[in-house]
């Protein structure tokens, strides 16, 4: 029962933060903020994390640990639903846009507004000035609502893990306990699998569903503009977490132990004569009441002892280094499809939620399942873990191999000639096609010419009218459109329709491949995560498995969940082409990538640090040697002796003639007994 209850507690956290991590573009343009402002965001659930995981493990493992975890999974369904609160109490979203919504379809709007070539040079007066309410929403930053509430889920999410894990590997048999882990592992990667796809419906939907008309709304979910009904998914993850936390109330502070579970603080004549008795199936841990003073006195000298061995501190500096790797690249993966690969935020998370986290799941699983199968100790687990991630990294290689070309967007990343190449500046917006007209280089408004080149702006366009409306308008006349090479095959009246251009066939080749790599390789790479877990459990003393549990959290949290999504979003926001402007001024989200740039910083990052961990790994084997073959001659010492105990156990007892009722028996062995 507390395995199920585990499981699904594990799942609800684990639905909220990866519907989070499928929420990033959305935040991103609904907030109007840049991408190492999101990874700060992101980074908040580990702050939270921070500020109480040490002190929860340690005196956690000591008191009912599953009322703390019923606890801690009520705090992170209120930090859930703090996330979704700034909806409610911000304005409706505003499209920046310059088209606008008729119901005369037979109406015709010119986006050029006629000027001199002298004022047009400016080029820099907002297409929309700022409104009134525009003071009130820049009062305050929305944004921070969400980060209060990921600290939240922060904090409730402590004790889960390490109270969690060790309460399982306190009751269940040593053989079962890496299988049970692993189920929970398990069941815990399921829920980013209905995260990722709550994101990828909600993203669907718009924003102000049910508030607005959505035939006045002119973009689609394919458009750099597009926000989803981000705030839907946080009240149903919240109201998941919070069914979560009612299993835990009814548990047992403590269950029936497993013999070789109950002796390890025993002698070896206490363990054969518990077995010999007829109640050694099962036996209670005796109970004492805490002693909060004790507890707090022994925590520094406790802390001293686990910080002391050395295969513990190599095996975390390992994995601080994996998971800055594993957090960067996870975090901005939905990101990397949309950008790279142009598909819309919906598909992106729903090819995560549905392809590469069940190969993830899959790994976990069979993972416990060859170290159950194969009884890996301590060595076996480590190499088995290192040449997975050995072999993944190498095919993670291939990905800087498909790659694809930078969307043909004139003024950016073409010239208005098409030739391409060209090194962005803002004035390389304007041409002598769009010189008559006063247009804004801060807009972001795309609309496709029938040249196939992507133009920032119908008015940068060079159109000169327009018809139909809403999604169906259609820009004539567009001047731009036709001093392109391509033009010259194409009839005489250019015309440019709403959105983006598509991709060219050659990045839709590419894509399927690029979601096979990833499945094969996110598969490899998570067989090593069970074994590499039961290292850090088995590696340490049983009294310390809660405290060191809690410390290796802790550290990845603080040196990895932290700063990881920070600098890979502040490393993205370089690769920016083109920024979007907020409603007051400022700069906003971005609009358009330089794709090539993104794919060598993204990768290039999370593969670098990849190979910084495997020179790690070597000093860690070495280490490692050390501490096994310490362990086997203490072991044959400890037998020996034993040894020569029951040798002389076996002389004495030939002047006993009652084992327990004799009194000229040894007095210590007695005493032990």
């Amino acid at each position: 029962m507390f395995l199920a209850a585990l499981s699904f507690a594990y799942f609800a956290k684990a639905l909220s933060g990866s519907y989070m991590k499928s929420t990033i573009t959305q935040l991103e343009r609904r907030f109007d903020i840049p991408s190492y402002l999101i990874g700060i965001i992101d980074g908040s659930f580990e702050i939270g994390n921070l500020l109480v995981i040490a002190f929860v493990s340690y005196f956690g493992a000591k008191l009912h640990r599953p009322k703390i975890i019923a606890v801690g999974c009520i705090l992170m369904s209120f930090g859930t639903f703090l996330i979704a609160m700034p909806h409610f109490i911000i304005g409706r979203y505003k499209i920046e846009t310059s088209i606008r919504s008729s119901v005369n379809s037979t109406n015709n709007l010119s986006p050029c507004p006629a000027s001199s070539p002298e004022s047009s040079r400016a080029g820099d007066q907002p297409s929309v000035m700022p409104s009134r309410g525009c003071e009130r929403e820049s009062s305050v930053s929305m944004w921070i609502y969400v980060l209060l509430g990921n600290v939240l889920r922060g904090i409730g999410e402590t004790p889960v893990q390490p109270l969690g894990i060790s309460y399982i590997d306190d009751y269940a048999q040593s053989e079962n306990a890496a299988v049970y882990i692993g189920c929970v592992q398990t069941i815990s990667i399921i829920g980013p699998v209905f995260g990722y796809l709550l994101g990828s419906l909600c993203a669907k939907i718009y924003v102000d569903i049910g508030y607005v008309d959505m035939d006045t709304v002119t973009i689609t979910p394919g458009d750099a503009r597009w926000v989803g009904a981000w705030w839907l998914g946080y009240l149903i993850a919240g109201a998941i977490t919070l069914m979560s936390a009612i299993p835990f109330w009814f548990m047992p502070k403590s269950l029936p132990m497993p013999v070789d579970k109950h002796d390890s603080s025993c002698t070896p004549e206490q363990t054969r004569f518990i077995k010999d008795s007829p109640t050694a199936q099962h036996k209670f841990r005796p109970e004492e009441p805490p002693n909060l003073h004790l507890m707090a006195n022994e925590f520094v000298p406790t802390l001293k002892v686990l910080l002391g061995n050395p295969v513990y501190m190599i095996y975390l500096c390992v994995t601080i280094v994996q998971f800055n790797s594993l957090i960067g690249m996870v975090t901005y993966k939905p990101k990397y499809i949309e950008q790279h690969y142009a598909q819309s935020a919906s598909k992106a998370n729903f090819l995560m939620g549905m392809i590469n986290i069940p190969a993830v799941a899959l790994g976990m699983f069979s993972g416990g399942v060859v170290m159950k199968k194969y009884k890996l100790g301590i060595m076996g687990a480590a190499k088995f873990a290192f040449g997975t991630s050995l072999l993944g990294y190498f095919l993670s290689l291939f990905f800087f191999a498909m790659g694809c070309e930078n969307a043909k967007v004139a003024g950016i990343t073409v010239s208005y000639t098409g030739v391409e190449g060209l090194s962005y500046q803002e004035q390389s917006l304007f041409s002598d096609c769009n010189s008559a007209c006063l247009c804004s280089k801060r807009e972001w408004d795309p609309v496709c010419g029938e040249n196939g080149i992507t133009y920032v702006s119908p008015c940068l366009a060079g159109c000169t009218s327009s018809t139909g409306s809403g999604r169906n308008t259609v820009f004539d006349n567009c001047r731009c459109v036709a001093v392109s090479a391509v033009a010259d095959t194409l009839p005489g009246n250019l015309t440019a329709t709403v959105g983006q251009c598509p991709r060219r066939d050659s990045c839709d080749k590419v894509f399927p491949y690029f979601l096979a790599l990833s499945v094969l390789s996110s598969f490899i790479i998570s067989l090593g995560g069970t074994p590499g877990f039961m290292l850090l459990v088995r590696c340490i003393k049983p009294e310390l498995k809660a405290l060191a549990l809690g410390i290796h959290t802790l550290a990845t949290r603080t040196l990895a969940g932290i700063p990881a999504p920070i600098y890979f979003g502040a490393i993205i926001d370089t690769t920016c082409l083109k920024w979007g402007n907020k409603m007051c001024g400022g700069r906003g989200a971005c609009r358009i990538y330089n794709t090539s740039a993104y794919r060598i910083v993204y990768l290039g990052l999370t593969l670098g640090l990849r190979t910084v961990s495997f020179f790690l790994c070597i000093l860690g084997f070495a280490l490692l040697k050390r501490h096994i073959k310490r362990e086997e001659k203490n072991a044959l010492t400890n037998g020996i002796a034993e040894l020569e105990s029951l040798r002389k156990e076996e002389s004495s007892s030939i002047h006993c003639e009652q084992f327990i009722l004799a009194l000229d028996c040894n007095p210590d062995r007695e005493t032990r007994l």
